[in-house]
This record gives C-alpha cells, structure tokens and sequence, in this order.
C-alpha cells in the first residue's frame, strides 16, 4: 500500500469517528488499513513523521490521533 493511499483511508476513517474519539488504538488504525501490524506499524510511523498523525501516551496506554485534533490538542501546546 502507498503513503499517499494509507493517509487517504486513514484520515477518512478518523475525521468520520472525529465526534465521538479522538484517540485510537494501533490494533483500530491496523483494522483501517487492512494491514497486519508489522506492514500497518511502517506506515502509521511515515504518517507520524509527515504529521499526519500523532502519538500519545499516558504512560501505559499508547493511542494515535490526527494532528491537532482532539479533546487535550489544546492543552498540550500551552507554555
């Protein structure tokens, strides 16, 4: 699968749950591109890179989200 092709389904799916998430689990993101994990885990890291996406950790819990995007976007840009 390409980037351009992986953003695509990416960004579609999660704008669509935008309402009522933010945050999704790698196995979730696995799901939208139809990729096993180790294919799936390539290209969410290319989509973290280009800022498509961002990581977020709680400490125990990692979940991704679009950039800029969610409940805690604004608050974690604040000095």
């Amino acid at each position: 699968m390409e980037l351009a092709e992986a953003k695509e389904k990416i960004v579609e799916a999660l704008t669509k749950k935008a309402k009522s998430k933010s945050k999704f689990y790698f196995n979730d993101l696995s799901k939208i591109l139809e990729l096993k994990p180790r294919e799936a885990k390539k290209l969410v890291t290319k989509l973290i890179e280009t800022e498509v996406l961002e990581y977020w950790s709680s400490g125990s819990t990692t979940m991704y989200g679009l950039s800029g995007k969610g409940k805690q976007a604004g608050a974690e840009h604040e000095d």
